[in-house]
Parts: C-alpha cells; sequence; structure tokens
C-alpha cells in the first residue's frame, strides 16, 4: 500500500525544492494538500510523480513543479485574494488556499467544476470557492485580485485579466502559438500601466473561451491584432531545417552522416526496441561508416557472451564449443529480428577478404547474461589455463543456485552474507586480469572475450543484489558497466578505434537534459562519454508519431505487434509531426540553425517505449520531460512507422551450422 504521505514529502524534496522552488510557505501548502484525492483512483499511485496526469474532459492536473513554480512567481501573501483561471480538478486551488487568504476558482468543464467543488468542501478547504463557467473574462463581481493564475494558454495575455488585477497585482499565464508557448508574469504598475517578463516556455492545454481560443483552435476575434506580421511556429522551423532522408538502400542515405564520420564514438538510438525503421537506418548508418570511415566496433545494447556468438560469426573465428543459441531470453525479437540478420549478413561478407585487424565486430555492453559470462570464463580457463579454471570454479560457486534465474539472487542476499560472492566474484576478475600478458599472447580477442565476461559477472552480481532497493543506483551501475565495456573495447582495438553503439534514446541522449538526470539523479552512456570524449562523441535520437511496435505488456510476457498512440500535442514528436515531413534527418549542433535551438531548448514531452509498451497508461509510463538539443547532436524522424519482424525457424533454412542465429 502505497505512503502517500511519504511520497508527498519526497516529491517536496527532490522535485520542487531541489528545483529551486524557495518559497516556505508554497513548500509547506505542497507538503499539506494530498495530491491523490485530486486524481482518478486508478491513478493514486502516480499522485507524486512530477507529472501531468489526466481527469477526464480531455484535460489533465498539472505536474507538482509548475504548480509550486507557478504560486511562488506570483509572490502571494497570506492575507491575499487569488483568481484561479482552468480549476481542474482543484489541486492547485487547493494549495493556494493553504497560501492565501480567500481563492476564487473557474473550472468551463461543468463536471470537472461540480466534482472540484464537491472534493474541495470534503476536505474542508473553506476559503476556496470553485464555480464552472468561461474564466478567460475572469471573475468581474469579485475583482480585484492580488494575483491571478492561469492554467490554461491562450494566444495572447488576455486583456480582461490584466483589468482585473489590483496595482501591486501579479498575473501568471501561458501565452502562444501552439508549440510555441511563454509563461507571463504580468504586474500592474499603476491603474494605467504593466509590465510583463518572460519565465521560459512552457506547454498547456488550450484556454478555451471569449478571451482565449474558440473551440475549433483558430484565434480570438477579442485577441487578434490585425496586420501584425505572423511568427514562424516550431513545427515550421522544423520543416525548414529538416534534411529529408532517401531509402534506406540509397548510398545518399549513409552520406548524410558522414559529417560524424570524424568522431571516435557515435551514439545510435531509438525511441523503442521494436520498431523496424529505427534498425533499419541504424544499419544504413553502420554499414557507410564501417565501409568508408573506418569503424571497426559495433557495440549494442545487447548480453556480451550473447553478442559475442555473433561476433565469432561476423568476424569468420571459430565458434566456441557448447556456447548456447544466442537472444533466446526475453525480449528475444530485439536482436532476433529480420533487420538485425540483415545487417550481421553483410557484416559477414564485408569481413570476409580482410585481415583480421581490419574486421568490423559485433559487441555486446549489457549485464544480465550471467549463467553465459560464467560459462564463457570457465570453458577460456579450461583450455588455457586448468589450474585457474578450477579455482574460477569454487569462486563462482556461490551463485551456481541463482546463474538461471539471476534476479533471485538480489532476493536472497538481502537475507544472507553476500560479502562471500561479491568478494569471490572481484578476486576472479582481479586474476584473470592479473594474468593479461600471459594469455594475451595466446589469442588477444579470447582474453578480451573472457576478461569481459568476468567483469561482467563482478557487475551483475553487484547489480542483481541492489535492485532489490530501488532508485538510481541499479541503473547508474548498469550504465556505468556499458560505458567502461566501451571503453574497454576502445582501448583493446587502439588509439585510432572508433566506436558505434546502437542503443535506446534513454541510453544514449545525454541524462543531464532529462528528467533521469535532473530529477531522478540517473547518469548514462551518453552523459558519460561526453564527460570522457567531449567532442569525440555524437549522439543522435529516433522519433516517431504513430503506427506499429513490437513490445509485451509485462516482462516475460509474449511480444505483441501493438499500435502507437498518435504522439502527444504537448510533445517534440508532436512539432515533428506537425512539420509535415515524413521523413528527415535534424541537425541539432551548435551553430547548426541557432533559432531553432533556441526554441526547442526548453523542457517538452518526449516519448519512450522500451520491451514494455501500454498505451493506456502512456503519457504517466511512457513520456518525460527533456530538453532535446542537449540531449541529442541529432534528431531522426520517422513519421509512421512498423514493429521489427522476429526470427522464426523460416527464416534459417539453408544457413550454415556456424550462423549464430540458428535453431
Amino acid at each position: 500500500m502505497t505512503d502517500f504521505a511519504a511520497a508527498r514529502a519526497r516529491m517536496v524534496d527532490v522535485q520542487i525544492a531541489r528545483r529551486g522552488i524557495r518559497d516556505a510557505a508554497v513548500l509547506d501548502a505542497m507538503r499539506t494538500v494530498p495530491r491523490e484525492r485530486f486524481v482518478p483512483k486508478a491513478l493514486a499511485e502516480f499522485a507524486y510523480e512530477d507529472t501531468p496526469l489526466p481527469i477526464g474532459a480531455e484535460q489533465t492536473i498539472s505536474q507538482p513543479f509548475i504548480v509550486a513554480a507557478m504560486i511562488e512567481a506570483a509572490e502571494i501573501g497570506r492575507q491575499d485574494r487569488v483568481l484561479e483561471v482552468g480549476a481542474g480538478s482543484g489541486y492547485a486551488a487547493a494549495v493556494l488556499g493553504q497560501v492565501a487568504n480567500q481563492v476564487f476558482a473557474v473550472e468551463r468543464h461543468a463536471q470537472l467544476g461540480t466534482a472540484a467543488a464537491a472534493r474541495i468542501e470534503a476536505l474542508g478547504y473553506d476559503s476556496v470557492r470553485i464555480e464552472s463557467g468561461d474564466g478567460s473574462g475572469g471573475l468581474p463581481a469579485e475583482a480585484p485580485f492580488d494575483a491571478i493564475l492561469v492554467s490554461a494558454g491562450g494566444p495572447d495575455v488576455p486583456h480582461a485579466l490584466k483589468q482585473q488585477l489590483a496595482v501591486g497585482g501579479h498575473l501568471i499565464v501561458p501565452a502562444g502559438e501552439p508549440g510555441d508557448q511563454k509563461l507571463c508574469k504580468v504586474t500592474r504598475i499603476t491603474e494605467d500601466s504593466f509590465e510583463e517578463q518572460n519565465l521560459g516556455a512552457v506547454t498547456f492545454v488550450p484556454l478555451i473561451g471569449a478571451h482565449g481560443w474558440p473551440e475549433d483552435g483558430s484565434r480570438s476575434a477579442s485577441n487578434h491584432t490585425p496586420g501584425a506580421s505572423r511568427k514562424q511556429t516550431l513545427p515550421e522551423m522544423i520543416a525548414e531545417a529538416a534534411e529529408p532522408l532517401p531509402a534506406f538502400d540509397d548510398p545518399a542515405f549513409g552520406r548524410l552522416f558522414d559529417r560524424f564520420a570524424d568522431r571516435r564514438v557515435l551514439l545510435l538510438g531509438e525511441a523503442s526496441h521494436g520498431t523496424s525503421e529505427f534498425y533499419q537506418a541504424r544499419a544504413a548508418i553502420t554499414r557507410h561508416l564501417v565501409e568508408h570511415h573506418g569503424f571497426t566496433i559495433v557495440a549494442v545494447e545487447a548480453d556480451w557472451p550473447d553478442a559475442a556468438t555473433v561476433d565469432r560469426f561476423v568476424r569468420h573465428r571459430e565458434p566456441r564449443p557448447g556456447a548456447e543459441t544466442p537472444f533466446q531470453r526475453f525480449p528475444t525479437w530485439m536482436w532476433r529480428n529480420t533487420d538485425v540478420q540483415a545487417l550481421i549478413r553483410w557484416m559477414h561478407a564485408h569481413n570476409a577478404d580482410r585481415p583480421m585487424h581490419d574486421r568490423a565486430g559485433f559487441y555486446g555492453l549489457d549485464i544480465y547474461n550471467m549463467s553465459g559470462s560464467i560459462g564463457a570464463v570457465l570453458d577460456y580457463l579450461d583450455r588455457i589455463d586448468p589450474e585457474a579454471g578450477a579455482a574460477a570454479r569454487e569462486r563462482y560457486g556461490c551463485l551456481t543456485p541463482w546463474q538461471k534465474n539471476p534476479a533471485t539472487y538480489g532476493r536472497a542476499a538481502l537475507s544472507r552474507g553476500y560479502a562471500e560472492c561479491e568478494r569471490a566474484v572481484i578476486e576472479q576478475c582481479q586474476a584473470l586480469l592479473q594474468k593479461q600478458l600471459d594469455y594475451a599472447a595466446e589469442d588477444g580477442d579470447d582474453f578480451l572475450d573472457a576478461a569481459q565476461n568476468a567483469r561482467l559477472v563482478a557487475s551483475a552480481e553487484r547489480y542483481y543484489r541492489i535492485m532489490y532497493y530501488g532508485g538510481a543506483e541499479s541503473w547508474n551501475l548498469r550504465d556505468t558497466h556499458m560505458f567502461e565495456t566501451l571503453r574497454h573495447l576502445l582501448d583493446a582495438k587502439g588509439p585510432d578505434a572508433k566506436a558505434i553503439v546502437w542503443a535506446h534514446n534513454s541510453h544514449i541522449g545525454d541524462a543531464r537534459a532529462t528528467d533521469m538526470g535532473q530529477v531522478r539523479d540517473e547518469l548514462n552512456i551518453g552523459q558519460l562519454c561526453r564527460e570522457e570524449w567531449g567532442d569525440a562523441v555524437a549522439s543522435i535520437g529516433f522519433g516517431t508519431h504513430s503506427g506499429t511496435v513490437a513490445a509485451a505488456t509485462d516482462w516475460d510476457g509474449d511480444m505483441e505487434v501493438k499500435r502507437v498512440n498518435p504522439s502527444r500535442r504537448d510533445s517534440y514528436e508532436r512539432l515533428c509531426h506537425d512539420s509535415g515531413t515524413e521523413r528527415f534527418l535534424l541537425d541539432l549542433a551548435p551553430g547548426r540553425h541557432e533559432a531553432l535551438r533556441r526554441a526547442l531548448a526548453e523542457p517538452r514531452l518526449e516519448r519512450f517505449i522500451g520491451v514494455i509498451y501500454r498505451p493506456d497508461t502512456e503519457r504517466w509510463s511512457h513520456y518525460s520531460d527533456a530538453v532535446l538539443p542537449e540531449q541529442f547532436d541529432a534528431y531522426v524522424w520517422f513519421d509512421t512507422t512498423r514493429a521489427v519482424t522476429p526470427l522464426g525457424p523460416e527464416h534459417h533454412r539453408g544457413m550454415p551450422e556456424t550462423y549464430p542465429f540458428g535453431e
């Protein structure tokens, strides 16, 4: 059962105070008002996430930080009278009631207004009154107000609301065209003069009414200035900067990415783990850079031992005896699909006539396959140093009961002394690395494989142990392990080695430009690579508006082909969709399209679909705030996409036994 009081306190400390809200009265009010009472019961567990939530009538309850920021900006005193336009669920009005003397709130949707009023009465907030009606014109009968807060965005700052401010009062209101809103702070200096301040870019639902937008979305006549020059919209700016993408098999596709050919690391993302266009695009970029620009490392968000089996096929090396068929664990479709198969076949053919040191390899960065890694280490030591192999078996013995289902190890570690296993796996990793020169003389590739498997076991032991505590630590351990694996690969291949990384947008986009880093204290590969290699790194994100995706409903569930909801109107994806360009590359590098970069440089929603996709809860389970031009160096867009095709037996007929996907 959720401890709402504890969640509320953490929300204020982490999501509000830590992000700069200092007004003690506002912080106390946010700690007091039970937000879970203002959202549908089915969403109560999400009440203290820093995110809007649906409340019906296509409206949302604002994210807590925005509520706090707007109230703080209004500089409300304990004796002040306040008007809120757009009461919604009544939550912001309830918070205002803890700060001000008297609060009037207006909601245009009668069913929401009635429910909010009943909720306010049930909670005993006697200083708050909620009415139903068109709030865009204010509440003249109760004016003047010391502060007015508007929870919806109109085309301009409504003149009627400015006139209802007391001298010295503040109006906080979003204004601007859809996709290009700013939060305005208007202060009434005298009866006839006002001062306006821009508090930054925001995204709010439309302010519908006589002094806002009509129901059809056109500009209201009462706010229209005839003859005024029209400012270019964000979708129009994107369309102007977009570089259309040719077909995947057109050589011109790959050449568009020559601008990144001098980087040591190129990070290629994806907005989901089951979208064919993302795989095909990354494969086309990879083929071009491998063939023409000397990239020899293809490192993917997959387990090291599984990818190592593929790598032996790709680089024409003998298969490891007894190796399992790779990528048999959930989610199998992520790497066992026709798009990956085509890339692997191409790499195999590309490497055929090249010396070993020039062959492009296929490597896994991830942490999960503990069993496969232990088996690879033992197999290697049995061949090259049987005595060391016997010692390794003893050290890994404490992990044996959990090798097939290592997630259970974390549960067991909570109630038993895990120090023994931790010490053993670290000692094994150290022992292997201490003999590096002797072992590497036999076969450098085999040693790299064994050493990385040993590192994986050590990292996995810690990962599965701490995952039961939750929080950022397990995520940070996993991404740090993937980054360090990439660094080991580059070190092993020499100072001129260059790598292409395939991973989800959440891994390769700089975490510091998203809620991951700003709210949840999480880091990722993209951030670590930029910190390590600076301008020698480029990160390319990928996105889509709608289509289908291969995903499951629950972890370890069956793959389904699911329909992707059209992107939200307050998201980066909707801006790209509204550009009217079906598929494009958007260069976000400094010095390119600076006006667009500035316009995009305020937080907006971005969609993240992993191996799990739940369309019914998409807003709070698959969207997060991000700053696109700080997150990525470029962005690749496909407006409509389709699910990957998983490999079945029909795709393997006639393939050699050494082929890694053979059945």
